[in-house]
């Protein structure tokens, strides 16, 4: 299996140095590394270029012109990873994700085990997420599979880990053959939401799991779940709710049900906990409104005129054309 792992990277210069030597480290090496900077302006271009240098012909730079957030950051460097055809697995991280060692050999070996019991029908794999304390990371808690059948959560735990629905961004491993199917992020949802709606995408009607024995620490300042007074941020979380229920293939219609009354409860305790619910309200209040009256903008779209090289975008432009996006 050969594995391209994907950086976004964004003002984040130290820990961007900290994911990158980590990378380096792994016991089981990575074949190839896609470093996709958001228009950083703190040094962190300088750093990564340089700590590049020693991985060759095996790492590529996409340094774009204008931020486009998490979610055009991973369309454009998980295009970049499947441009190259003997790609197997996309491993995509944010730049404050730190592997362990062996967090690429324990998710490899997984499956290889998990092949061994069946069909080769993995779509995607997600990392165990620590903070900083070797507790899990709430904000990263993977959703499991709620209708998996008992010989789906069996065949699972053989491999010691568990059938899921979603996963988040943090350390996500994506099967390249299922990327080339299913297309790429959705890039105008730029932060929040993406991952939730792209690993549902990729495993509607295929599997996925939750690896403990790949475990990677997410570097956050605090050790918290997202819904913990988000401020301005809100905003994304409430459109791109709106627009994975609305506009998305992932969810099936039961399943559409199920995450809105979940996401009604979770905004209400976001605003319980908040210190200025006037933010929050008027969060609310635009992003209702534009989640309503407007759908995502084409992927191929966001990324035009944003930087990205000319090999890239033309397979941007292929996987757009598999869903609209």
């Amino acid at each position: 299996m050969r594995v391209t792992a994907v950086l976004v990277a964004y003002n984040r210069r130290e820990l961007l140095r900290e994911s990158l030597a980590a990378l380096a480290a792994q016991s089981r090496p990575v074949d190839r590394l896609v470093v996709v900077d958001n228009a950083s302006d703190d040094g962190s271009v300088e750093a990564a270029a340089e700590m590049l240098e020693a991985w060759g012909e095996r790492a590529r730079h996409i340094q774009l012109t204008e931020n486009t957030g998490g979610a055009g950051g991973f369309a454009a460097g998980i295009a970049a990873a499947v441009v190259e055809e003997d790609t197997d697995w996309v491993w995509v991280m944010d730049d404050d994700t730190v592997p362990g060692p062996d967090a690429l050999a324990g998710a490899l070996a997984t499956h290889e085990r998990y092949r061994a019991t069946g069909p080769d029908d993995l779509a995607v794999m997600g990392s165990r997420v620590v903070w900083t304390d070797g507790e899990d990371h709430p904000m990263n808690t993977p959703k499991p599979k709620i209708r998996a059948s008992a010989a789906e959560r069996a065949r699972a735990a053989s491999v010691d880990a568990m059938e899921i629905r979603s996963i988040s961004f943090v350390s996500a491993f994506l099967r390249a053959a299922r990327v080339r199917e299913q297309g790429l992020p959705i890039a105008d949802y730029f932060l929040w939401n993406d991952d939730f709606e792209y690993s549902a995408r990729l495993l509607r009607g295929a599997r996925g799991l939750y690896v403990p024995a790949s475990v990677v620490t997410h570097r956050t300042e605090k050790r918290g779940s997202s819904d913990q007074d988000p401020g301005a941020r809100f905003f994304y979380e409430v459109r791109n709710k709106l627009w994975v229920f609305r506009c998305s293939p992932a969810l099936f219609p039961w399943e559409k049900a199920l995450y809105s009354a979940a996401t009604a409860r979770r905004w209400f305790r976001t605003f319980r906990a908040s210190r200025d619910r006037a933010q929050l309200r008027d969060c609310l209040r635009r992003g209702w409104s534009e989640g309503w009256l407007r759908a995502p903008r084409s992927t191929r779209d966001v990324l035009r005129g944003a930087g990205v090289p000319v090999d890239v975008m033309y397979e941007v432009e292929r996987l757009s054309r598999l869903n609209g996006r």
